[in-house]
Order: structure tokens, then C-alpha cells, then sequence
């Protein structure tokens, strides 16, 4: 059914423009002002609609309408934009004028080290301090170097108890020379070959075992070398020079003791425990803790590089960064530090 001509005059076209201004003089908020340009200028709005209605106008009533209602549309979005400016304004004001300028900032997280690098540095700190270098080197390496040269020949039964990982590459006889280090000794020998004594040395670095994981054992973790090689140097150098590392890592007061113990490059052998109670200066029997490998250079390895047995000694230590980190924090799961759960490593 056609509509009447009267229903689409001008005159109602200036009060639905009068009736759209006074509501939009009331708006005071984004909402409010998105809900009027819907009513009035959306695609389902009253401009639009009677925009629409003009094909149901006589001919010659047409152009005039249209014109009428093109003038109202635009006068509607200008309006539009003034108050859309106007509110933007009164809240950027608002905000401005809640803010208390003279409260403390909000501080910026800028994260931290990993827990085994900042332990790293902990261990490094303590050995240069009594003049050790820091020094590092491959982790695909030989198995010259990993083994042989530490007297683990081929077919050592030592050998087992380092759960090789070899790179699949065969020598002209059908041997795989190369491997994933399974610690970070064979450093001792690279330094000492291009080195004549004195020698101090640590080696941080990370190191590859094929094993399972648990709780306590992973494929890969990180390792400490230290070597130190002169005339004169005496087990009792080894001793002192472990324990000042103890005090500077887990404090003044703690308790160790050395037990002997077998690695085929040191002789003797021994391992370091600490007293975990008297770190923590509680009362009641000792509650020992290894926390190394250590022992006095092997004469075949220090003969294997060219130094004379006769004139140099030397001894070499080993330390599992994970667990001092461990004992240091408090952690009963080493697979922890390689989670890379944020709510873990965030504590640090």
C-alpha cells in the first residue's frame, strides 16, 4: 500500500531532525552516542528508511524530498562527530585529573637469568675470585678428547657408566669418532696441549648423557670442570681450594668432608659432601650431602699432553650445576628447570 505524500513532507522531515539533535544533547557516554547513530543513521534507521520511501512519492515531489532528506543525513553525521569529539574530550579530562602524579610509578618486570644461569655465575664467581679462568669449548666432540685422552680407552668399562650419545658419522674404519660431550673435562686436555703449566681453569658448559629422566637424572644438564696444574700442587691445595668454594656458596660456617671415590682420570679419587645442617645452623647429627667429584690429575693424562710427571701435579674437579641449584633453592625436581613453566621460573 502506498503511503501518503503528507507522511513525507519536509516539515516532518525538520521535526525527526529537531527530535534526533535535542536526544542527542543528552548523550554522555560512547554507548549512549553508538545507540543514537543506530536509531537515526544505521542501516534499519529512520534517515535510511526515509531515504527508502521516497521511489513511493509522486515524481514530482521526489527531487525536492530527496534533497530535503540528503541535508538532514548530513547535518545528522556532522552533529555526530562534534559530540562523538566532545564526549572523547570530557573523558580523556577525567582520566587526566584521576591520576595522582605523585604516586610511585608501576614497576616494569624486566625478567631475570634462569636459575642455572644465574648458579653458573655463582660458581664462577667463587673460582675466579682465587684466580681461575673461565674458559668453554664444543659440545660435539671427540671421542679422542672425551675419552681417550682421560684414560678411557676404547673398550674401558668406564665408558658404560657415561650412556654415550655418538653422531651417527663413521670414520674410514667404521668407528663414529664424535659425540655429544658427556662432560666437560675434555677441555682439561685442549688447554693443557697448547698450554705449559701454570694452569687454572674452569670449564662451564652443558653436557649430554642417554638416560631416562626422573626426578633426579636428566639426558642433558650443565657441568663445572676446574683444573688446576703447577709445580708442587698437593692434595691438600685441592681441599682447601673446595672448601673456600663451600663457604662462598652455602656460607661461612658449613661443615664438608672428602671420601674416596674412582674416576679414571684422577688418583686418588674423592667426593665432596657438604653438612646441610650446618648451613642451616641446625642441631642433631650431620646430614651429609655430595655435591662433586674431585681428585688429583691422573699421571698418564698429564704425560698424554707432555708435561713432565716429575716436575708438575695438578688436580681437577667436576660440579653438577643442577644440583647445587637444587640444594641452593630448595627444588626436589630437576626436570623443573627445563618446564619452562613461567609460574616456576618466575620465583628467580
Amino acid at each position: 500500500m502506498k503511503k501518503n505524500s503528507t507522511t513525507h513532507s519536509a516539515q516532518n522531515v525538520d521535526e525527526i531532525v529537531s527530535n534526533a539533535l535535542t536526544e542527542l544533547m543528552s548523550t554522555k557516554t560512547l554507548d549512549d552516542l553508538d545507540q543514537w547513530r543506530i536509531r537515526y543513521l544505521g542501516r534499519k534507521g529512520i534517515v535510511v528508511q526515509l531515504k527508502r520511501s521516497i521511489s513511493d512519492l509522486p515524481s514530482a515531489e521526489r527531487p525536492e524530498f530527496g534533497q530535503t532528506i540528503n541535508s538532514a543525513s548530513k547535518e545528522l553525521e556532522a552533529k555526530l562527530l562534534n559530540k562523538q569529539e566532545e564526549i572523547l574530550a570530557s573523558d580523556s579530562k577525567k582520566t587526566a585529573e584521576s591520576i595522582d602524579v605523585t604516586l610511585p610509578g608501576v614497576p616494569v618486570n624486566n625478567g631475570s637469568l634462569h636459575p642455572i644461569t644465574q648458579t653458573i655465575r655463582d660458581i664462577c664467581d667463587a673460582f675466579t675470585t682465587m684466580g681461575f679462568e673461565v674458559i668453554e669449548g664444543p659440545e660435539v666432540e671427540l671421542d679422542y678428547y672425551n675419552f681417550q685422552m682421560l684414560n678411557i680407552p676404547k673398550h674401558h668399562p668406564a665408558r658404560d657408566g657415561f650412556n654415550t650419545l655418538w653422531i651417527d658419522q663413521e670414520d674410514s674404519n667404521g668407528e663414529k669418532p664424535m659425540l655429544l660431550r658427556t662432560h666437560t673435562s675434555p677441555m682439561q686436555i685442549r688447554t693443557m696441549e697448547n698450554q705449559e703449566p701454570p694452569v687454572r681453569l674452569i670449564v662451564p658448559g652443558k653436557v649430554y648423557r642417554y638416560e631416562a629422566t626422573d626426578s633426579s637424572h636428566e639426558w642433558h644438564f650443565s657441568q663445572i670442570e676446574g683444573l688446576a696444574v703447577d709445580k708442587g700442587i698437593t692434595f691438600a691445595n685441592l681441599k682447601g681450594t673446595l672448601y673456600e668454594f663451600a663457604r662462598k656458596l652455602f656460607g661461612e660456617d658449613v661443615k664438608v668432608r672428602f671420601r674416596c671415590d674412582y674416576f679414571p682420570f684422577v688418583e686418588p679419587g674423592a667426593e665432596m659432601s657438604i653438612d646441610w645442617n650446618s648451613r642451616t645452623n641446625q642441631t642433631g647429627d650431620a646430614n651429609w650431602i655430595e655435591i662433586l667429584g674431585a681428585g688429583m690429575v691422573h699421571p698418564k693424562v698429564l704425560k698424554a699432553v707432555g708435561y713432565d710427571t716429575d716436575k708438575y701435579t695438578g688436580f681437577a674437579f667436576g660440579i653438577g650445576v643442577e644440583r647445587i641449584a637444587m640444594l641452593k633453592h630448595g627444588i626436589d625436581d630437576i626436570r623443573l628447570f627445563y618446564n619452562n613453566d613461567i609460574r616456576f621460573l618466575g620465583q628467580f
